[in-house]
């Protein structure tokens, strides 16, 4: 086992720690927000999101992966002049782009919001639009990290980042919901309040990394002072070289997210357009996919996206060192993690997803049994864009650049095709755009397997990796709704009884994958904490 591999897989896991730590930080603080806000101001909140998640997209989300890149691929091959000069260009690039987009998005937002066919939304995307300059440069400060080899300032970045978005995001729901009373205009204002949240917590990540690479200046001082490779490229050709990186991981990232960012526009010019529905009944009705099903489903993605952030740098140092051998295995490896915790945690929202929201939620008696079942199509979801996600970033990491671009446009053009024939034919649902979000993920899944066994030779492994963590979680299924059945028959306590069977979900999951041999002793050992993982387990003799 080397120590390449497993220092890549701790790594990775530090920052799935964090994502998934960041996820239930965001679902516990969302409770009190959507609580206050009503359906029909989680739809404001969440339009004016997802229009400053389409210009996060061009300003800074493709960042962190662009520097980390170029970063590690200097480090590889000792340039740790070029490395820095690198991040330096990064950061004046990061700040032009900054200050652009969030001028457009702060003057356009009345344009914005219109478009998407919800006008209220306006106030809460101008309050987004200082917080697209902030998460430039932070993006590249993250992206400088992660390339030097630890996901830690990241990750705790993070954490700090949601913490401090979770306080001010409730007090701010609350004050300028009761605010926007006088005005008529409460569900608006009190999106706007929501979304101050994310600016005070984007500002809180980003002291904090400035405060990180202060500390560190010293070290690098004397890292550039030893360094022996004389050769520096000129800002201007590595200026160059960014944006020929950028430019593909952006658009790959794009297209990849386009999908789910411009669901609820379709959706709203449709409802609006074809159907003549009012904006606050298709708000309304949008807000249980915005609000409940795509928040819950997205915490197990993180873990995802965490594992993505740290395979590019670790698989082009591998490249770099023509090792394609422990290339494939990083691959293989990040795939097995990912499936291992993303498989179970959609089959825990899709057998208990409905005593989780009530859990959570202030549920509508009337559309409970919709949105039940609509949370049963969770385990497909989260599957499907959990191994979407890492599959994108193996091909990055592999640098076929442009191919996730296809591939993720292909997967887009037959999303839209599917879910505008399904709003049309069968009418305004929720199920339609589910449904057309799994199309998508599962289309870019098939592709990306395809290209990376064309490229690398990498060929997906089934049955350690979907098969044997599926058949635990079937099992821990059915123990988990027995246990929440007989608990709520004894104490008729939905929050006693979805606690106690989310506690027996995690233990039956475990147990399950061990009985099974779902997970090898090394691999546990690679995990943080592994050897201690592996000393209590072969002291119950469950290894």
């Amino acid at each position: 086992m080397g120590k390449n591999k497993t220092n890549f897989l701790v790594q990775g896991s530090i920052l799935a720690f964090a994502g998934i730590l960041v996820r239930v930080i965001g679902i516990i603080y969302r409770v009190p927000v959507q609580n206050i806000l009503g359906t029909e101001g989680t739809t404001y909140y969440g339009v004016a999101y997802d229009v400053y998640s389409l210009f996060l997209l061009i300003s800074s989300m493709s960042m962190p992966l662009a520097v980390s890149k170029i970063v590690s691929m200097k480090l590889a091959k000792n340039e740790i002049k070029n490395a820095y000069r690198a991040f330096v260009g990064a950061l004046i690039v990061g700040l032009i782009i900054g200050i652009v987009v969030s001028g457009i998005i702060f003057y356009g937002a009345d344009f914005f919001a219109r478009m998407w066919r919800y006008p209220s939304a306006a106030y809460a995307i101008k309050m987004l639009a200082p917080v697209l300059l902030i998460m430039s440069v932070l993006g590249v400060l993250r992206g400088f990290f992660q390339g030097m080899g630890t996901m830690i300032p990241t990750a705790i970045s993070q954490i700090l980042e949601q913490v401090a978005n979770a306080i001010v995001s409730i007090v701010g729901a609350y004050f300028l919901f009761k605010t926007g009373k006088a005005a008529g205009q409460s569900a608006a204002f009190g999106a706007a309040g929501s979304t101050l949240g994310t600016l005070v917590g984007a500002s809180v990540a980003f002291l904090f990394l400035v405060c990180v690479y202060l500390l560190y200046v010293p070290v690098l001082k004397k890292q550039l002072h030893r360094n022996r490779f004389v050769e520096e490229e000129s800002y201007e050709d590595l200026t160059k070289e960014l944006m020929l990186t950028i430019m593909p991981v952006l658009l790959s990232t794009a297209v990849y997210n386009l999908s789910s960012i411009l669901d609820s526009g379709v959706f709203g010019n449709i409802c609006s357009r074809v159907f003549h529905m009012k904006e606050e009944v298709y708000s309304s009705m949008y807000g249980m996919y915005s609000g409940w099903y795509k928040l819950l489903t997205t915490a197990p993605i993180a873990i995802a996206s965490a594992l993505s952030s740290a395979i590019v740098p670790s698989i082009i140092r591998s490249i770099v060192a023509n090792d394609n051998k422990t290339a494939i295995n990083k691959i293989e490896s990040s795939m097995r993690l990912t499936m291992i915790i993303a498989i179970p945690a959609g089959m825990g929202l899709s057998v208990l997803g409905g005593p989780i929201l009530k859990l959570l939620f202030a549920v509508d008696p009337a559309v409970e049994g919709q949105a039940t079942k609509l949370m049963i199509l969770s385990v497909v979801t989260v599957i499907v864009f959990a191994m979407s996600t890492i599959s994108n970033a193996v091909l990055q990491g592999i640098n076929r650049m442009k191919t996730p671009i296809i591939n993720a446009a292909i997967g887009m053009v037959v999303h839209y095709i599917a879910l505008v024939l399904m709003l049309i034919m069968f009418k305004p649902n929720l199920y339609a755009v589910v449904i057309g979000d799994i199309i998508f993920g599962l289309v870019v899944c098939i592709l990306n397997a395809i290209s990376i066994y064309r490229y690398i030779g990498y060929k997906q492994e089934m049955f350690k990796t979907f098969a044997l963590p599926l058949i635990a979680s079937a099992i821990m299924g059915v123990i988990t709704i027995l246990v929440y059945k007989i608990s709520y028959m004894a104490v008729s306590m939905n929050s006693v009884a979805c606690i106690l069977a989310i506690f027996a979900a995690v233990v039956a999951y475990a147990l399950s994958l061990l009985l099974i041999k779902g997970i090898s002793e090394e691999e546990l050992l690679m995990l943080p904490k592994g050897s201690k993982i592996v000393s209590l387990l072969k002291k119950y003799s469950l290894i």
